[in-house]
């Protein structure tokens, strides 16, 4: 998506980065607030992770800012940077305009009975189609393209009712990159995923960002995770970003081990450079003091 041909063969146009904030947004349930005047902002060709607790907020946070959640104060800025007033009221867009631009892949989505995965796939293409099944020229090709990104061209033609959890994993990951939207949001992508396909998600989410341009928002719950793939890591706690910046500012064992409530260590793994993480536990305390007893 970083190259798109125009019509009748003319020269390919870069495609333009999209830049998701919010500002001050305050969300409740039911009275409460759950998420207190966070500010964050999705850039162009950045991983963003959210991290955090359970309960801490990501989820609620990422809905928010694909407009699944109405927030009880606050903005929410779409900056498709066209330059000098390019800045959109997110909140004011149509449901089409804005799924041309922002893209969820939620958790726990049911498995629709009867369908092929290209079904389901081409289910992405329905901002782009009128009410009255105006064309979408662009369809076949980015469901083509989502496909083999995601490694499902063999099953294209497998009912979705057949699939394991992790390749229906990948299939609404499949549909949401046909949307073709310069943001992404995926909350907890790598459930049900084996190891393989949680590396290979992971690689994906970051070519997404380095080779096509888009603002990738994504709620980990792995810190490992986040330190592999995120430029930026926020850290959710109680409802509040607590940190944000690289994963070497963020992820700090004293405040790690603050947030989580558990002792947490941090160092760099000699076979990749990258920051991991290792929460100690009491077996993990016992088998340190029978190391040091001489």
């Amino acid at each position: 998506m970083k190259l798109r041909e125009g019509p009748s063969g003319t020269p390919p146009q870069a495609l333009l980065g999209h830049q998701l904030s919010a500002d001050g947004v305050t969300v409740a349930y039911d009275g409460t607030d759950v998420v207190h005047d966070v500010a964050i902002t999705l850039r162009p060709a950045e991983v963003a992770a959210l991290v955090g607790p359970n309960g801490s907020g990501k989820s609620t946070l990422l809905r928010t800012l694909a407009r699944l959640q109405q927030p009880r104060s606050g903005t929410l800025t779409l900056d498709e940077g066209t330059g000098a007033g390019s800045a959109q009221d997110g909140s004011i867009l149509s449901a089409r305009d804005f799924a041309r631009r922002v893209a969820l892949l939620t958790q726990g989505r049911p498995t629709p009975s009867g369908l092929t995965v290209r079904d389901v796939v081409e289910f992405g293409r329905y901002p782009y189609r009128g009410r009255w099944g105006r064309p979408d020229p662009g369809g076949a090709a980015a469901v083509e393209r989502a496909l083999r990104l995601t490694g499902l061209q063999e099953l294209a033609g497998r009912g979705v009712d057949h699939l394991s959890g992790g390749q229906l994993q990948r299939v609404w990951l499949a549909g949401c990159l046909a949307q073709e939207t310069g943001v992404l949001l995926l909350d907890e992508p790598t459930t049900y995923l084996d190891l393989r396909y949680q590396v290979e998600l992971l690689d994906l989410i970051r070519d997404l960002a380095d080779e096509h341009g888009i603002a990738v928002g994504v709620v980990l719950h792995d810190l490992d995770q986040a330190a592999a793939v995120a430029d930026r890591i926020a850290l959710l706690h109680q409802g509040r970003i607590v940190a944000d910046g690289t994963p070497e500012d963020v992820l700090e064992p004293r405040r790690l081990t603050e947030v989580y409530g558990i002792r947490i260590e941090v160092d760099t793994d000699p076979a990749t450079g990258r920051l991991r993480t290792r929460a100690i536990g009491r077996h993990h305390a016992r088998t340190e003091r029978h190391q040091t007893t001489p």
